[in-house]
């Protein structure tokens, strides 16, 4: 069967930095039809930035084509990688309350979501939130924030379990009288305004964080040091919080966007945000199209995720 692909590489028409209060900017781009239905896609992490490949998720005839770098990481200024910078007022209700600001910066009324991974956190937090704003979701590697998924991501009784190497090198980076909480350990290291200190911690987080992304290895997308701590930081403070989410809240609220259409995509084998949460997600919101690529594992570029994902946004266009 063939499997749908990226569109061809396309350049911004628009760009620029909203000020979203606090001193914070974030960077915002729009290309493909400026005429064309609207479409905004949260980037995973928190923390991980956008890449020029994320626009070639949609048909650029028939979207405008909105992308944006959440608060403190890619272009969005101050920038997490900056040693010295405070997160206190970075949180997903920040971020939904950013989405929205730039939905009004923009003039649009109602338009897709698109989130992957820790964007489909956001997604969901934003829809059920501004429900009256969103026309579908498209949502890929679906991450609830659950209790059950930190202790999948960083104990030793969850992936570690299956990438054992991978995980001694991200747990042997901490002194062994400091591993009963590993996320406050790095947290101490990753705010530490030693770059001695700071930077070998975040390269060692974003190595855990990246080894389990595709089914099959593959060479994580280059980033510079700095990339790599914003990254580290923003999810390092994310994750020991609880995502600033109350305890199933994602799924408790499904009622509020049943009525919107959505597609719900998830690799069989994958390993950072496995499918047993896409599956509760699907149990809640049957009226979801819920999708299951048996031969994927995380990243959105793995042929069949791309395919179902492109196949959603096709399937979506005006």
């Amino acid at each position: 069967m063939d499997h749908k692909t990226f569109y061809p590489p396309i350049d911004p028409y628009d760009s620029g930095m909203l000020d979203v209060g606090g001193g914070n900017l974030i960077y915002w781009e729009v290309c493909g039809n400026p005429a064309g239905k609207p479409v905004v896609f949260l980037h995973g992490g928190p923390g991980g930035g956008l890449l020029p490949v994320h626009r070639r998720l949609f048909d650029p005839r028939a979207y405008r084509i909105i992308l944006f770098d959440q608060r403190n990481c890619g272009r969005s200024t101050p920038n997490a990688g900056d040693p010295g910078v405070s997160l206190a007022a970075n949180t997903t209700w920040h971020l939904v309350a950013d989405v929205e600001r730039l939905r009004e910066h923009l003039g649009v009324d109602r338009w897709q979501v698109f989130g992957g991974s820790w964007g489909v956190t956001l997604a969901l937090a934003y829809a059920e939130r501004h429900p009256e704003r969103v026309t579908e979701l498209v949502l890929r590697g679906v991450y609830l924030a659950r209790p059950a998924d930190d202790t999948w991501g960083f104990t030793a009784s969850g992936a570690a379990m299956l990438f054992p190497a991978e995980w001694a090198r991200f747990r042997d980076h901490i002194p062994e009288d400091e591993r009963g909480d590993l996320l406050a350990a790095y947290g101490r290291r990753l705010s530490d305004p030693d770059p001695a200190v700071h930077v070998p911690a975040a390269r060692a987080w974003a190595g855990w964080e990246l080894a389990a992304n595709t089914l099959l290895p593959a060479e994580p997308p280059p980033l510079t040091d700095r990339d790599l701590l914003a990254f580290a930081r923003i999810e390092q403070h994310y994750v020991s919080q609880g995502c600033f989410l109350e305890e199933d809240q994602l799924v408790r609220d499904v009622d509020r966007i049943r009525h919107i259409p959505a597609v719900i995509v998830n690799g069989r084998y994958d390993m950072k945000t496995p499918i047993d949460a896409a599956f509760e997600l699907h149990r809640a919101w049957p009226e979801a199209d819920f999708h299951i690529v048996e031969d994927a594992g995380h990243s959105g570029a793995e042929p069949g995720i791309l395919s179902k994902v492109i196949e959603a946004t096709d399937r979506f266009r005006p």
